[in-house]
């Protein structure tokens, strides 16, 4: 289990690393829709078909983001963590992955040797992280937190829906949000006694 300052500290992008593996995104209109109770059966078929298509290379998965609260209005792409023995080693899951559609779109080796892979329909951003890594802890973590506190559901849906506003890169988005999402994350490390 990491320490609880490696699940606190916030990412910042290395500005000598370029992640795109294919280039950098198109801009796209930034949609955040009401939450859609059918999200957790599509994760679940997705993590079946993932699991299938992995085997034992898949240590964990999980369904973290926005999709994975109940009630909170979200971007309509399934986020998926799965967690593989060494993140680096792709020649042990991507071509796997890519045999049920995803495609390669994101490496970072400078933000814990992390691995994004996509797919376009239905629209699914597949994290690749090692076991335990900090990262994956905090997405469950932010995950639960919001199931379980409605009112900061509430800030960051506000947060969501003005964020996507006239915005059409998700880093932009991202950034746009990031003071609310950091000041949920306080109120979560506290409660967890990290602080």
């Amino acid at each position: 289990m990491p320490a609880p300052e490696d699940i606190m500290r916030h990412y910042d992008a290395d500005p000598d690393e370029n992640p795109w593996v294919r280039g950098k995104p198109a801009p796209e209109t930034i949609a955040v829709v009401p939450y859609d109770p059918a999200w957790p059966g599509l994760y679940e078929r997705l993590a079946a078909e993932i699991a299938g298509a992995l085997g034992s290379a898949m240590l964990a998965i999980d369904h973290v983001g926005s999709t994975a609260v109940p009630g909170l209005p979200a971007k309509p792409v399934i986020d998926i963590d799965v967690a593989v023995a060494d993140p680096a080693d792709e020649a042990a899951y991507v071509p796997a992955l890519e045999a049920i559609g995803y495609l390669l779109t994101v490496r970072e080796p400078s933000w814990h040797q992390h691995r994004c892979l996509q797919r376009a329909s239905p629209r699914i951003n597949l994290h690749v992280f090692a076991p335990d890594c900090p990262e994956n802890i905090r997405h469950t973590m932010f995950r639960d937190w919001l199931r379980g506190h409605p009112e900061d559901l509430g800030r960051y849906a506000q947060a969501k829906h003005a964020a996507a506003l006239g915005v059409y890169q998700v880093t932009d988005y991202n950034r746009r949000k990031q003071d609310v999402l950091r000041d949920i994350y306080g109120r979560m490390f506290r409660a967890a006694g990290f602080l």
